[in-house]
């Protein structure tokens, strides 16, 4: 191997292998030199000055430099914060494009480039902050060679959105404790592409999996301080290398076989694969945070800065904000999701965050460049697109804002569905609005019924189980004195606060999950459920785990009777939900009649049998709603340009304390009823008369179908 690189290519960006040697290229406006460095096998390190600049991007080729070599980047330039420059030759960076990273960030006061606060004036950084060495203690880029044996039989699930059911999982968290998956396979990618694991999402109707954060990630400062590591995985480090951590197989390039392994599984299954993704911030964290990437390599151009350069604006929370309207920073970001389609063959990704990405110089702005650049992307613009319509920030709060294309984590119908299952809800109106596809949030922009991702919980707050048994966070184990996590929860605990060995207590815990997932599975619109919720998942009421990499949050699969309940109950509804189109709608109801008979593709009834007046819709106090859907009506065609026509069902939500007598819609609505679900396993009847009367249970669903 030469010490002196030959000129190579300023693009791709990244380290390239092409069988005789490896390229790489660094964009770094602000740097006066950079130098590449080469690890060997017993952490010596041999540094390569890269003495090639085109565009600013900073280039070499290697010959004889190949797959599995380890490798970072120092960045020199001036050190000014005042001008929002860090330049620090002294720290080992990881390269933003590596498509695999080895090694643990480990705490040491050699990865931070200097404090600020104890002597602004001067902006003095310590000596030993600004001037040690932190390559010992920081992650290694690796090179590595992409080609992969997808085979011929190879294909991507390609599922419709009105078709699509989505399940949130943790790699690491949904394999753990799985006695059917090997144990050198738990908390892995290869866990997860194993039998075991890919039968139960399928005997659930599962068609999508949701992987919360696989781009690799490290543990923030403040929780290696207090003995703990960041489990969700929510501070990115690289954007092209899957997360080392989860891979069984190694982690010199392993890892991103592994990845494309388990992809091939679960597509061969039948399953999509959908990322969530972390472009917002870095895990560099605020002015205080460790240079480990692109702090060093040009931090005027890769963050957001306040007016006070020094410091970072954050709309994240998380201690700093990319900015996204920077081209160069905006390539990344393209390059990233082009890369995990095209390559890594993901099928579609979850925006963490993604109004902080949408902000031109402070407010969401819908004419971004980040949403041009997608909508024109001849890639990314062909997967599935969520936006969790979101940040921290004043305006972040943007449900039914994002353009087409999109779809977005509904959080309007996450708090209508708790407040009327706890029965805090002020009338039915609003409920009417979520359970027929959230018409008023998605129609205005053309969007259909699907941009709606329906979800009642998710990683973040308490599981379907604990939204059920507490109505205070228990998050003392975090280190925080219980001060994280949400306060106002929309939760219910059934009359006691935690576990209970009361019978009617707890019945009524297992009754008022299957109301929410009942809710949740027949609602127009794509729904989520989140990894556990189907066997009763509890986390003894931590609603903020993001630090508990243990069996507060890796699913228990000892699954008491109670889960196996909810499971069937989850199983069931999504074949219902599978076998019937009348509840995955493409379109928004009209609420018109269909035919002479006056009956229309959706219609509301309240618990007496009539349709809700004006006045009942609008009055706080009413509870019962009862969604008569018209099969008849599916406002769309087949492939081949076919009628679509399906069953009419009549969904009753009871959420009152007080068992009910329920007056069915007389004619012309149906000819009879056939009970098809009972959420309190209480009603002993097969048909009911139109018009004719049942007992309903307190806080229970009904389903009928209505027939002809």
């Amino acid at each position: 191997m030469t010490e002196r690189p030959w000129p190579g290519r300023p693009f791709p960006l990244g380290a390239h292998w092409d069988g005789e040697g490896t390229n790489f290229a660094l964009f770094s406006q602000g740097a006066e030199a950079v130098d590449l460095c080469l690890f060997d096998e017993k952490g010596a390190e041999t540094r390569i000055p890269l003495e090639e600049s085109t565009y600013h991007v900073w280039h070499g080729f290697l010959p004889q430099v190949g797959p599995g070599q380890r490798y970072g980047f120092r960045v020199d330039g001036p050190f000014s914060p005042a001008e929002g420059l860090r330049f620090n030759p002294c720290k080992l960076l990881v390269d933003p494009y590596a498509r695999a990273i080895e090694g643990e960030f480990r705490l040491d006061g050699a990865v931070f480039g200097s404090t600020f606060g104890k002597d602004p004036d001067t902006e003095a950084a310590t000596e030993h902050q600004q001037h040690q060495d932190s390559a010992p203690f920081v992650p290694k880029s690796v090179v590595v060679h992409d080609a992969f044996p997808w085979g011929e039989d190879h294909h991507r699930p390609h599922h419709a959105w009105s078709d699509t059911v989505i399940y949130e999982l943790h790699v690491r968290g949904f394999t753990m404790r799985h006695p059917d998956i090997p144990e050198n396979l738990r908390g892995t990618y290869a866990g997860l592409a194993h039998p075991a694991a890919i039968n139960h999402l399928k005997r659930l109707g599962i068609t999508a999996v949701e992987l919360m954060p696989v781009h690799h990630f490290v543990s923030e400062p403040n929780l290696l301080r207090r003995g703990l590591t960041n489990y969700w995985g929510y501070n990115t480090l690289g954007y092209f290398a899957p997360h080392a951590a989860f891979s069984a197989s190694g982690s010199r390039g392993e890892q991103v076989r592994e990845f494309k392994s388990m992809v091939r599984a679960l597509h061969a299954a039948d399953i999509e694969v959908l990322l969530d993704v972390v472009y917002n911030h870095t895990a560099e964290g605020d002015q205080e945070g460790p240079t480990i990437s692109f702090r060093g390599i040009d931090n005027a151009h890769y963050y957001r800065l306040e007016e006070d350069p020094r410091e970072y604006r954050d709309y994240t929370g998380c201690g700093n904000t990319l900015d996204a309207r920077n081209p160069h920073v905006l390539q990344l970001l393209m390059d990233s999701l082009r890369y995990w389609v095209t390559e890594m063959q993901v099928d579609g990704f979850r925006f963490d965050l993604a109004s902080a990405l949408a902000r031109s110089m402070h407010d969401v702005d819908k004419l971004s460049a980040f949403f041009d650049v997608i909508q024109q992307d001849p890639v990314v613009s062909q997967v599935k697109l969520i936006a969790e319509p979101w940040d921290v920030g004043e305006g972040g709060y943007q449900v039914g804002e994002f353009p087409p294309l999109w779809t977005e984590w509904n959080g309007k119908y996450r708090d209508t569905v708790r407040d009327v299952w706890r029965g805090q809800a002020q009338g039915v109106r609003e409920l009417a609005y979520r359970l027929s596809g959230s018409s008023d949030l998605y129609q205005d922009d053309g969007r259909r019924p699907y941009a709606s991702i329906n979800f009642v919980t998710a990683h973040d707050g308490f599981t379907l189980r604990d939204l059920t048994t507490y109505e205070h966070k228990l998050n003392t184990a975090n280190g925080e004195d219980n001060r994280d996590g949400e306060s106002h929860n929309r939760s219910w605990n059934c009359g006691v606060e935690g576990e209970t060995s009361d019978p009617v207590v707890q019945a009524l815990r297992v009754r008022q999950v299957k109301n929410l997932l009942t809710t949740l599975l027949l609602s127009t619109g794509v729904p989520m459920l989140t990894m556990g919720d189907e066997v009763f998942r509890t986390q003894g009421g931590n609603n903020n785990a993001y630090c508990q990499d243990n069996e507060v949050s890796w699913v228990d699969w000892d699954v008491p009777p109670a889960g196996q309940e909810v499971y069937d109950l989850v199983a069931r509804v999504l074949k219902l939900r599978k076998d019937h189109p009348v509840f995955r709608q493409k379109a928004f109801f009209s609420g018109r009649s269909l035919g002479d008979d006056g009956v229309s593709d959706i219609a509301w009834f309240g618990p007496d049998g009539a349709e809700l007046t004006d006045t009942e819709w609008f009055d706080p106090g009413q509870q019962t709603l009862a969604m008569y859907v018209d099969g008849r009506g599916i406002r769309s065609r087949g492939p081949r340009g076919e009628a679509v026509e399906d069953d009419s069902f009549l969904m009753v939500l009871h959420p009152g304390a007080d068992d009910l007598a329920l007056t069915l819609p007389g004619a012309p609505w149906a000819a009879g009823y056939q009970l098809v679900l009972d959420t309190a396993d209480d009603l002993d009847l097969d048909t009911v008369e139109p018009g004719g009367t049942v007992t309903m249970t307190s806080r229970s669903v009904l389903l009928f179908r209505a027939l002809r």
